[in-house]
Formats: C-alpha cells, sequence, structure tokens
C-alpha cells in the first residue's frame, strides 16, 4: 500500500493556529508496511509531517519486505497529523515505526498518550505482537484496526483469537487509504476510551458507596460486584 498516495487535497488542509487549551495525543502503531503513514496523512487536516526515507541496499537483511512488495519508503522517526475536534481541542496523530530496528522509539511515543490504534495486516500478524504487548506494558488502552490489502482471508473472530486479544478489545476492518473509513477507526477508539471512562466512573461511584457503609476492604469490594 503506497502511503504517498493518500495525501489529501491541499483544498481542505488548515493552517496551524495557535496552541489549542487541550491537546489530545493518539499513536498509531504496527509493523512494518502495514499502512500507519497511510492512514495518518488519510485523516490529517494538515499536509502530514513524516520521515519517510527511501529504502536501500543498506536495510537489506535488516528490513523485512515481505508481504510489502512495490515499498520504497520508510518511516525512521515518526508521523504526524492533526485533527481539530473544536476550538479548544485538538487531537494529534503520531505514526510509530515500524521496523523491528525503530522499535526502541516506541515507549517514548507512547508516553502521554490517550489511545492507540494498532494496525494489523493479516499476512504478517505476528509483526502485531510487540505493540500490543507495550502497549499493554504501559496501560495505554487501544484498539486493533485490520488493514485490508485485497480480499480479507480471516474472519475478524480468527484475527482475534491469533493476536489473543480481550473481549473488551475492539477489533475493526479499515482501509487505510479512504479517509472516512480511517475516521471511523479513531471514531472507534474515541468510543472505546469513554466506555472505559465510564466504567471508571462506576467502580468509583460503587466503591464511595460502599466506603460510606464502612467497606473499605477491597476484596470485600470485590465480591461485593457481579
Amino acid at each position: 500500500m503506497d502511503s504517498n498516495g493518500s495525501e489529501a487535497p491541499a483544498a481542505r488542509r488548515t493552517p496551524l493556529r495557535g496552541t489549542a487549551d487541550n491537546a489530545l495525543k493518539i499513536v498509531v502503531v504496527g509493523g512494518f508496511g502495514v499502512g500507519k503513514t497511510t492512514l495518518v496523512g488519510a485523516v490529517s487536516e494538515i499536509r502530514p509531517l513524516n520521515t519517510e526515507e527511501t529504502m536501500t541496499k543498506a536495510g537489506e537483511g535488516i528490513d523485512d519486505p515481505s508481504g510489502a512488495w512495490g515499498k520504497r519508503s520508510t518511516t525512521v522517526a515518526f508521523d504526524f497529523g492533526r485533527i481539530t475536534l473544536s476550538a479548544s481541542q485538538v487531537l494529534y496523530l503520531f505514526g510509530a515505526p515500524g521496523q523491528e530496528r525503530f522499535w526502541f522509539l516506541w515507549d517514548r511515543l507512547f508516553s502521554g498518550a490517550l489511545g492507540a490504534v494498532v494496525l494489523v495486516d493479516t499476512r504478517r500478524l505476528e509483526e502485531s505482537w510487540y505493540a500490543i504487548d507495550r502497549l499493554e506494558h504501559h496501560g495505554t488502552p487501544f484498539i486493533v484496526a485490520r488493514n485490508n490489502f485485497g480480499e480479507p482471508t480471516h474472519t475478524l473472530e480468527q484475527v482475534r483469537e491469533a493476536l489473543d486479544l480481550p473481549a473488551d478489545v475492539p477489533l475493526v476492518d479499515c482501509d487505510a487509504r479512504d479517509r472516512e473509513s480511517s475516521k471511523q477507526v479513531l471514531i472507534e477508539l474515541v468510543r472505546h476510551l469513554a466506555a472505559r471512562v465510564e466504567a471508571a466512573a462506576r467502580v468509583g461511584a460503587d466503591a464511595a458507596l460502599l466506603a460510606t457503609e464502612g467497606i473499605t476492604d477491597p476484596s470485600l469490594y470485590e465480591e461485593s460486584t457481579p
């Protein structure tokens, strides 16, 4: 999938303005050539900042292009895009580099992130495991999006089972080249984050109620919840 083909028309590019009151950070992560640069470029309202470099012979034996034939460039730091949610809220998108030799950058990109999208290619699912592991290690909420390269050969349930995803982690289909499809991925992530906040609020309210009854032992609280 050619990431350069996803750049949005200049007509809908929005000039940068002053810093928003609330900046929300989302990270798009996944394996090499899975479409992260493409997705960021598809939804960003500004011309995406990217660190794409032409692949050279120096990367032979290091970067594995299998499953991404025809890919001529690669991200060496990160991609950056922006979506204005309101006059005071801006969503910043960071696309993480996919090659294993740049994975050390991921932990820094995850710092301060509200949530993440793990973009997967079913031809190379094993490249998604490390991303999921690091997000779980950081406690960063995430969803998984299958980027469709042609007709899907596996059901979403098969993908969920292969990735050993918990039932509460959303798994969706997308076409990273398509603005609307990519936007729906971000909407699904926002819904997931909102559901987590609501669930935490309910737990907090229940805990406060139990505290008024003099029940402060966490084990007693756990026994009282269904």
